[in-house]
C-alpha cells in the first residue's frame, strides 16, 4: 500500500522494544492502577457505612444504606467517569495529550483526599458530600481511559502495540487487587487495636467508634500512587502523531522523538503540510465523510463496549451468593463491623488473584499473536456458554454440593471477560480512527462502556430481585430474579459477539494506515469502500 509516512512515525512503527516504552507503560498504567482503585474500593466499605450512618438502637440487625443511597454511593463516580471521557477525550484532541494527562492527575489527588474528609450535620449530609466528591474524582478517572490508551497507542511499534496498551489497561488488575490489600491491612491494624464482640452479642459495641476512620483513609489511599506519577506524566514529550499529524509541528516531533529513540530524525515540514491538505485529514467527527470512513467502526467499538459492561458490572448480582456459598462471609449479625470489612476485603482480594489479573495478562500475553477480533470473539462466546451454563441450571447450582462447581463457573466467566472483550475493547479504539478525532472516539467508545456499566450495576441489581415480594432485599420492588436475569445477561453477551463483526483487526498494521491519514489519493478511496464492509 503506497503511503506517504513521516520519517519519525515510521521510526516509532519499527522500533524495538525499549526503556521508553517500559517507562511509558508504568506512567500511563499507575493512572489506571489508581483508577481501578479508586473505583472499586467503596464497594469495600459500603457494608460499613450502612453501619455507622444507618444503624438504628435495637434492630435485630446491623444497618445497611438504604437503595437510593447504596446507588448513589456506588454509581456517581461512573457517572463522572461517563462525563469525564466525552470531555477530557475530545479535550485531549483539542489541546494535546500531554496537557490534559496532568489536569486528570491533579483532579484524581484532590478528590480522592476530599472523598475521605467527607463530612455532614446528617448521615445523608455525609452521603451527599462523599457523593459529590465521587463524582468529580470519576470525572478525572474518565479523562485517564482515552488519554492514557492514546498515548500508549502513538508511543508503540505496529509489531507491539496491543500488547502495550493491553499492558496499561491490565494495571486496573493490580489495581483492584491493591484495593483489597489496603482495606485488609487498615482493617487488621484496628481490629488488632480495637477489639469488639459481635453484632448479636452486643449491638452498640460491635462498632467502635474509630471505625469512622477506616473508610477514610481507604478511600484515600488511592491519591498517592496519583500523586507518585505526576512529576513524570509532566516529563512525557507530547506524542509526535499530535505533534506531527494534528499540531502540524514536523520540527518539535523530529527533536522530541530523537530523544525519546536516540537517534537522528529528519524534518519533514513540507510532507507534514502536504499531508495536511489531504482530505483523508481534514473531514471532523460529525460529517458524512467519517460515518463513510469510520462509522461503522465507531458503532463497533462503542456497541460491543456497552455491552461487555452490562455483563462485566453486573457481576455483584451474585457474589453474595459465591462469599455465603464458600463460607467467606457469614451473616452479619456474626460479626462487628471492622471483622465485616476484613472479610469482604478478603474475599475482594482472592477474587482479584484468581480471576482478575489472570485473565487481563493472558491478553496482555497473546493480543499480538491472536489479534483482538479473535480475542474479543473468543471471549464474547465462552461468556455466553457460561453464563447460560450458570443460568439455566441455576437451581442446580444453589445445592449446597454443587456450590463449589458455581464458583468455578463464575470464575471462568469473568476470566474469559478479561482475556476477551474487557480488554480489547479499550485496545482498539486507541488504533484504528485518525490522530485528530482518535482521543475523542476512545472517549466516545468508553464513555458507552460506563453508560453499560450503570445498567449493569444497577440496573440488573433491581432486576435480580426475587419475584416473591417476601423475599426481595430491604427497599427494593419485587424483579424477575436472577435466574432470568443470567439469561438475560447471556443474551446480552451474544449480540457482543455479532458487534464484534463491524471491528477491523488492527494487528500489525501502522495506526496511519489503519486510519488512512497517509495514503494517496485513489487509496483514500479504495479505503474508504472497504471501511464499509465489515471484516470478518
Amino acid at each position: 500500500m503506497a503511503r506517504e509516512q513521516l520519517a519519525v512515525l515510521n521510526a516509532l512503527d519499527v522500533a524495538k522494544t525499549q526503556w521508553y516504552h517500559f517507562t511509558t507503560i508504568v506512567i500511563a498504567g499507575m493512572g489506571f492502577f489508581t483508577d481501578a482503585y479508586d473505583l472499586f474500593c467503596i464497594s469495600l466499605v459500603t457494608k460499613l457505612l450502612g453501619r455507622i450512618y444507618y444503624t438504628k438502637p435495637g434492630a435485630p440487625k446491623p444497618g445497611t444504606l438504604p437503595p437510593n443511597v447504596a446507588a448513589a454511593v456506588n454509581g456517581v463516580a461512573l457517572c463522572g467517569t461517563l462525563a469525564g471521557q466525552l470531555y477530557f477525550g475530545w479535550l485531549g484532541d483539542k489541546l494535546g495529550r500531554k496537557k490534559v494527562y496532568g489536569i486528570t492527575l491533579i483532579l484524581m489527588v484532590i478528590c480522592s483526599l476530599a472523598s475521605g474528609l467527607s463530612f455532614g450535620s446528617s448521615a445523608n449530609g455525609t452521603m451527599a458530600t462523599l457523593c459529590f466528591f465521587r463524582f468529580w474524582l470519576g470525572f478525572g478517572i474518565g479523562g485517564d481511559y482515552p488519554l492514557s490508551a492514546t498515548i500508549m497507542s502513538e508511543y508503540s511499534s505496529k509489531k507491539t502495540r496491543g500488547r502495550f496498551i493491553a499492558a496499561v489497561f491490565a494495571m486496573q488488575g493490580f489495581g483492584i487487587l491493591a484495593g483489597g490489600v489496603v482495606a485488609l491491612i487498615v482493617s487488621s491494624a484496628f481490629d488488632h487495636k480495637f477489639k469488639a464482640p459481635t453484632y448479636h452479642e452486643n449491638a452498640a459495641a460491635s462498632l467502635p467508634p474509630q471505625a469512622d476512620y477506616i473508610w477514610r483513609i481507604i478511600l484515600m489511599f488511592g491519591a498517592i500512587p496519583a500523586a507518585l506519577t505526576f512529576y513524570w506524566r509532566m516529563k512525557m514529550p507530547e506524542t509526535a502523531r499530535y505533534t506531527a499529524l494534528v499540531a502540524k509541528n514536523a520540527k518539535l516531533a523530529a527533536a522530541d522523538m530523537s530523544k525519546v529513540l536516540n537517534l537522528e530524525l529528519e524534518v519533514e515540514e513540507e510532507k507534514v503540510q502536504r499531508l495536511a491538505q489531504k482530505p483523508a485529514n481534514s473531514f471532523g467527527l460529525l460529517s458524512k465523510e467519517f460515518a463513510k470512513r469510520h462509522g461503522l467502526h465507531l458503532l463497533g467499538t462503542t456497541s460491543t463496549w456497552f455491552l461487555l459492561d452490562i455483563a462485566f458490572y453486573s457481576q455483584n448480582l451474585f457474589q453474595k451468593d459465591i462469599f455465603s456459598a464458600i463460607n467467606w462471609i457469614p451473616p452479619a449479625t456474626t460479626m462487628n463491623a471492622i471483622d465485616e470489612v476484613f472479610r469482604i476485603s478478603k474475599a475482594q482480594t482472592l477474587i482479584a488473584l484468581c480471576s482478575t489479573v489472570p485473565g487481563y495478562w493472558f491478553t496482555v500475553l497473546f493480543i499480538d499473536y491472536l489479534g483482538r477480533f479473535f480475542i474479543q470473539m473468543m471471549g464474547f462466546f465462552f461468556m455466553t456458554v457460561f453464563m447460560f451454563a450458570i443460568a439455566i441450571p441455576y437451581n442446580h447450582w444453589t445445592l449446597k454440593p454443587n456450590r463449589i462447581g458455581f464458583v468455578v463457573m463464575y470464575s471462568l466467566t469473568f476470566f474469559f471477560a478479561n482475556f476477551g472483550p474487557n480488554a480489547t475493547t479499550f485496545v482498539v479504539p486507541a488504533e484504528i480512527f485518525p490522530a485528530r478525532l482518535r482521543s475523542t472516539c476512545h472517549g466516545i467508545s468508553a464513555a458507552a462502556g460506563k453508560a453499560g456499566a450503570i445498567i449493569g450495576a444497577f440496573g440488573f441489581l433491581y432486576a435480580a430481585q426475587s419475584t416473591d415480594p417476601k423475599k426481595t432485599d430491604a427497599g427494593y420492588p419485587p424483579g424477575i430474579g436472577v435466574k432470568w436475569s443470567l439469561v438475560v445477561l447471556g443474551i446480552i453477551n451474544f449480540i457482543g459477539m455479532l458487534f464484534t463483526l463491524l471491528v477491523p483487526e488492527a494487528k500489525g498494521k501502522s495506526l496511519e494506515e489503519l486510519s488512512g491519514e497517509t495514503l494517496d489519493d485513489n487509496e483514500e478511496e479504495m479505503q474508504a469502500a472497504s471501511a464499509r464492509t465489515p471484516p470478518v
